[in-house]
């Protein structure tokens, strides 16, 4: 299977109610699982943000029980609200493809876009890696950088927010 195949199969598993999809192609075997899954196999809970791929060589029999994760204490309802006002205005510019983030070429070189740099649609904000391969991500739309919401050398999602951009 080519990397662009697996990419359309986690999207369109993603989209469904699937919890579970298995695919076999030659010597190739994949598993994807939604964070559904645990719930409809009563397995332990596996914490995932996306559908994950998993050979089916290397499947575990159980999953471990996920360590426990710090909670911060939940913000007031009037600090929420007022949070949520103030991104309405923005546009996210979302990662394309699962992969590692990386706000510059190289690291002796300096990063695409920071906060409050302009951009248009065509401008290069970022690249992912994927399987080796570097993919340079284009924003998509015009306007301004407000906010960088992955670090440097993070792994993202699918879909997952990168940038908030204000249009105006």
């Amino acid at each position: 299977m080519t990397f662009k195949e697996i990419q359309e199969l986690i999207r369109l598993v993603g989209k469904t109610k699937l919890n579970e999809f298995k695919v076999k192609d030659g010597d190739f075997e994949m598993i994807i699982r939604s964070e559904n899954y645990a719930k409809a196999s009563n397995a332990a809970p596996i914490i995932h943000t996306a559908p994950s791929i998993m050979p089916m060589a290397q499947a575990p029999a159980a999953a471990p029980a996920p360590a426990a994760v710090p909670t911060a204490a939940p913000a007031a309802p009037a600090a929420e609200a007022t949070a949520a006002e103030d991104t309405s205005k923005y546009i996210e510019i979302k990662s394309p493809m699962i992969g590692t983030f990386y706000r510059s070429a190289s690291p002796e070189k300096p990063v695409y876009v920071s906060v409050g740099d302009k951009i248009d649609k065509s401008s290069v904000v970022c690249i992912i890696e994927a399987m080796k391969l570097f993919n340079e991500i284009e924003a998509e739309v015009s306007g301004t950088i407000v906010k960088v919401l992955v670090e440097d050398s993070q792994p993202v999602e699918y879909d997952q927010p990168l940038f908030l951009v204000d249009p105006s």
